[in-house]
C-alpha cells in the first residue's frame, strides 16, 4: 500500500525568490507571496511543515492601492490602554511605511501560530531597488499575472 509523502524539516530545499513590487495591487502581491512562504507551490507541500522559499520584496514603496482602499480603509492598532485604539488610513501608513504594512498583510494571509512566525521570518521587504541579498544568488519570480 502506498502512503502520502509526508515532508520532514531536514529535507526542505529552500530557494530565493525577488518580487518587484512596482505597480502591484498589494493584495494579489500579497497572496502570491504568503503561498510561496508557506511552500504551495511545490509537490511536497505539507501543511505542519515549512516547506517553504525565501522572498525578497523590492519597489515596496510603489505597491498600488485600488478602488477607495487608500482614504477608506483603515488601519487599526490599539495602546492597550482603555480608549486607546489608534486608527490610520491605509494610503497613509502605506506612505509612511510600505515595508510595515505590506508585512502586516502577508502576516494576514499566514497561520497565527507557531509555524506562520517562522514563515514570516523568510520575508524580506525594501523599499527601493536595492536589496543585500545578492550572495543567495535570487531568482526573479514573475509576477505578470498580478496586476
Amino acid at each position: 500500500m502506498k502512503t502520502t509523502y509526508m515532508a520532514k524539516p531536514g529535507d526542505v530545499q529552500r530557494n530565493w525568490y525577488v518580487v518587484d513590487a512596482e505597480g502591484k495591487t498589494l493584495g494579489r502581491l500579497a497572496a502570491k507571496v504568503a503561498s510561496i512562504l508557506r511552500g504551495k507551490h511545490k509537490p511536497t507541500y505539507t501543511p505542519h511543515v515549512d516547506t517553504g522559499d525565501n522572498v525578497i520584496i523590492i519597489n515596496a514603496d510603489k505597491v498600488v492601492l485600488t478602488g477607495k482602499k487608500a482614504t477608506n480603509k483603515m488601519v487599526y492598532r490599539h495602546t492597550q490602554y482603555p480608549g486607546g485604539i489608534k486608527a490610520k488610513p491605509y494610503g497613509k501608513a502605506l506612505a509612511d511605511n510600505p515595508e510595515r504594512t505590506i508585512r502586516r498583510t502577508v502576516w494576514g494571509m499566514l497561520p497565527h501560530n507557531r509555524l506562520g512566525r517562522k514563515m514570516i521570518k523568510k520575508l524580506f521587504i525594501y523599499a527601493g531597488p536595492e536589496h543585500p541579498h545578492a550572495a543567495q544568488k535570487p531568482e526573479v519570480l514573475d509576477l505578470s499575472d498580478v496586476k
